[in-house]
């Protein structure tokens, strides 16, 4: 209504200028018959009030569809209107539906395209990455130790890209199930042993068995590895041991990984989850994608985990995954 009001306030304005106008004619005539030229007015303006019902009720529903809020794209096609310009406007959003719908379908099949050959280059890389690991292991050559460590970074590498594009289609690949932080804090220092070793920093961990919360059991390693390696790097050879604790506060579960390494400066707190930001210390540490924080804050919003940092440069960082009362089970 308020729309149609507002549509309609010119022709209003327009109309009452007229009557005006008309009625100055006739009085600079020398037409001195007052009531008849109102009883005039008085006709047109009930004219105009008709028109404008019978416009209102049969364009209600098109100016109801202009004035709400959609809820959804298919929503803006359901309604059908006789009058021309109503049904002219449907018509014209039917067709731009389908045309996005078409649009979206194509853009669909690529993605799915693309996923799957990103999926298919990692499992395929691995093959080769993995050959080469059992030949470099345990050996003494100092050679074959560089080429172990290239293959470690090759390896994050990969699982960061196939993570990455997975992420896409989170919901197909997520499965809620009762999780053992301990189990999966073990699972992450194990990939990350020779790593630990080195960079000559050591894991301490203090997570008691019986902390148990539902989540997925995949993506939460994921995120806790990325904690890790960025623990690792920042802390590299400097001696000093990186925990992972779990304990409870205000009812819920939290998992802390702390660091004592280089820390965050004050104006890159708020950014370091973005994706591609590196920041300071990305210029320092060459391996920095500004991708490993991106993500660890992409999945914990889908996995519907907080997450806290704490840095001061020159004392370390410390990360915590807060998990919900609802996710956890103790």
């Amino acid at each position: 209504m308020k729309l149609f009001v507002r549509e309609h306030l010119p022709l209003l304005g327009w109309s009452a200028v007229q009557w005006t106008v008309v009625l100055l004619i006739y009085r600079l005539d020398g037409y001195d018959r007052l009531p008849t030229a109102l009883y005039a007015v008085f006709l047109s303006f009930f004219m105009l009030a008709c028109y404008l019902g019978i416009r209102y009720a049969t364009h209600r529903g098109f100016y109801a569809r202009l004035s709400s809020r959609l809820t959804s794209l298919g929503q803006s096609v359901n309604r059908r209107e006789s009058a021309p310009l109503p049904a002219a406007l449907g018509q014209l959003l039917e067709t731009q539906y389908s045309h996005y719908r078409n649009e979206l379908q194509v853009w669909e099949r690529k993605q799915r395209e693309h996923l799957t050959f990103v999926n298919q280059w990692a499992h395929q890389m691995k093959t080769p990455l993995s050959v080469i690991e059992m030949i470099t292991q345990g050996e003494e050559d100092e050679r074959l130790k560089s080429i172990s460590e290239e293959v470690d970074r090759m390896k994050h590498g990969i699982e960061m890209v196939l993570y990455t594009a997975r992420l896409e289609t989170f919901e197909q690949d997520f499965s809620v199930e009762q999780v053992a932080l301990l189990q999966t804090v073990r699972e992450a220092v194990h990939e990350y042993k020779r790593l630990f070793i080195r960079s000559h920093v050591y894991p301490e961990v203090s997570v008691d068995e019986h902390y148990v919360v539902q989540t997925d059991a995949k993506w939460l390693r994921f995120i806790v590895m990325q904690l890790l390696s960025n623990a690792i790097k920042y802390t590299s050879s400097s001696g000093q041991s990186i925990k992972i604790a779990a304990f409870e506060h205000e009812g819920n579960v939290i998992l802390e990984i702390r660091d004592r390494g280089v820390g965050i400066p004050k104006s890159d707190r708020k950014r370091v989850f973005q994706a591609f930001y590196t920041g300071e210390n990305g210029r320092s540490f060459k391996e920095s994608t500004g991708m490993g924080l991106y993500l660890v804050k992409e999945v914990s919003e889908k996995l519907n985990l907080q997450l806290q940092l704490e840095s001061e440069v020159g004392v370390g960082t410390a990360v915590r995954i807060l998990f919900g009362s609802k996710l956890t089970r103790l």
